[in-house]
């Protein structure tokens, strides 16, 4: 069966920053990732380059910023004051944050604190990075009526309710 619209398909996978080298995940000894094809519920990059393949092909592929968290942006950095963190005993950088904005919820990262003033960033810690996957595809399925309806994968290797 080929990877298309409305499939389930199961790879394993290992990323890896292309400028660094360094190893971001895999699945290598764990489980493989299982999800919806066209459900965008990865990367786009990784799920054009996923399009059409079939069970037992292995492949790399460089996804670029764009098809992937997309550009870093300096405009998604933001000072705020210390206050804006009420109930919270020590604001130190690297701790992550949800914040409830009028657009929705937005995830970001503390990288700085002075006196009363924080620097939070909201880019995908990922954001602004060339990709490398090397992929294997285990299996190939068809969605069930419930997973195209929730539009993701549902049970072993999936989302579970």
């Amino acid at each position: 069966m080929t990877i298309a619209q409305h499939k389930v398909a199961t790879l394993h996978y290992t990323v890896v920053d292309v400028a660094s080298g360094e190893t971001i995940d895999s699945s290598e000894g764990g489980q493989p990732m299982t999800y919806l094809h066209g459900a965008q519920n990865i990367i786009p990059g990784l799920e054009q380059a996923l399009e059409g393949k079939n069970v037992g092909d292995a492949f790399d592929v460089t996804i670029e910023p764009a098809d992937a968290y997309g550009e870093y942006s300096e405009d998604r950095i933001q000072q705020v004051p210390v206050q804006a963190f009420e109930g919270v005993e020590q604001v130190e950088p690297g701790m992550a944050f949800t914040a409830q904005t009028e657009h929705g919820p937005v995830n970001l990262i503390v990288t700085e604190v002075n006196d009363d003033i924080v620097t939070v960033d909201a880019n995908h810690p990922l954001a602004g990075k060339a990709l490398a996957f090397s992929i294997k595809v285990e299996a190939v399925r068809d969605a069930s009526e419930e997973e195209l309806a929730h539009g993701h994968v549902h049970g072993e290797g999936g989302h579970q309710h």
